[in-house]
């Protein structure tokens, strides 16, 4: 499957929404629980600072079929070079590389900018995303209990890290 990874354009906002929004109402990747609005990805997309940059992975047709992001960890300066990570994949193309292909670029795009390490935030449940982002080089750091809330129960959260 020929694919492209290239910086997200606004013109990638409803695809991106439109697969942010599948990751939410699978329960297997955010805490997030209630789907998004185009208003709301545009404020996301517009009003991030330019070295927490959006990918996208285009297939050949020029739809997107995944899209990773670098996001703020933490306001405070002594985090100023870590990274949270984001990545969905389109609900029917998971499980075909496109992860694989997109972290690394987005890895390269925050080495640039300045990162020296990722982290991200996964479930415990979730065997396959842990196993994919162990392939890539990233560890375990530990679990947090009752980290977050979703469906009326508490869940736990894995915390994943990559020095760069």
């Amino acid at each position: 499957m020929p694919l492209t990874v290239r910086s997200a354009q606004e013109r990638d906002l409803i695809a991106i929404l439109e697969i942010y929004n599948q990751g939410i109402t699978d329960r297997i990747a955010t805490l997030e629980a209630d789907t998004k609005t185009i208003e709301y990805m545009r404020q996301w997309f517009t009003k991030r600072p330019a070295r927490y940059q959006v990918l996208v992975a285009e297939l050949q047709s020029e739809e997107i079929a995944g899209w990773a992001s670098l996001n703020p960890y933490s306001p405070r300066l002594a985090y100023a070079g870590v990274a949270d990570l984001s990545i969905y994949i389109r609900r029917d193309l998971r499980g075909q590389g496109i992860g694989s292909l997109l972290l690394p670029h987005l890895e390269e795009v925050a080495r640039i900018n300045q990162f020296h390490k990722i982290v991200l935030m996964t479930f415990p449940f979730n065997l396959s995303g842990q196993g994919f982002y162990r392939k890539m080089g990233y560890r375990s750091v530990g679990v947090f209990k009752n980290q977050g809330e979703l469906d009326g129960h508490f869940v736990d959260v894995m915390a994943m890290e990559k020095l760069l």
